[in-house]
């Protein structure tokens, strides 16, 4: 049974993983929500204006009122620079799947594997959740690394299993680690 803590402040060795607020809206827009680079395999299109990115962000913050909400805000050096979230969850069969993106002027320094090392941790030990996945676009094999690099299998790939905003199918490539294996990579330090 999975035991909810809502979204929980999370300090890394780099990072502070915190719940947004809409006055996070001009950094979003600024550091990745408009750029193209960044949603290019994202359900939602690039943002056209800090405005929309407030509503969208007072919605997150809203729903952080459900403790099964998992939305977190990523900062680095204390400029805001992406976000990791629980995309899916399942109380009955107690897993989790994880979405991240962050700014582009951030990528390759290891910085989304930190932040989802941390959140895999958070999610087995404050919440019990069995299992965790992370689902990638296989065009973005950069997402994929980052499920490797904590310690998630490859599962298998979903042909033209996802529909982009600009319309276009993607094969999906399937991740996952179940908590024995987690339990397992901890103990091996």
């Amino acid at each position: 049974m999975l035991t909810h803590k809502g979204t929980q402040t999370i300090k890394t060795e780099r990072l502070t993983l915190r719940r947004f607020t809409p006055d996070d809206a001009q950094a979003m827009f600024d550091n990745w929500a408009s750029d193209e680079r960044v949603t290019r395999y994202l359900t939602w299109p690039p943002h056209k204006s800090p405005e929309l990115t407030r509503q969208l962000l007072e919605g997150w913050c809203a729903a952080y009122e459900n403790p099964s909400t998992y939305k977190w805000a990523m900062e680095y050096e204390g400029e805001l620079m992406g976000n990791i979230s629980v995309v899916r969850i399942s109380e009955n069969s107690e897993w989790a799947e994880l979405g991240y993106c962050m700014g582009h002027a951030y990528w390759s320094r290891g910085l989304m594997t930190e932040a989802a090392k941390a959140v895999i941790d958070f999610l087995f030990e404050a919440v019990g959740v069995h299992r965790i996945a992370i689902s990638h676009a296989v065009k973005n094999p950069a997402s994929g690394r980052v499920a490797q690099k904590c310690g998630l299998t490859y599962e298998g790939t979903s042909r033209e299993y996802f529909k982009t905003s600009a319309g276009e199918f993607l094969d999906i490539s399937h991740h996952g680690i179940t908590r024995s294996e987690w339990e397992k990579l901890k103990a091996e330090g």
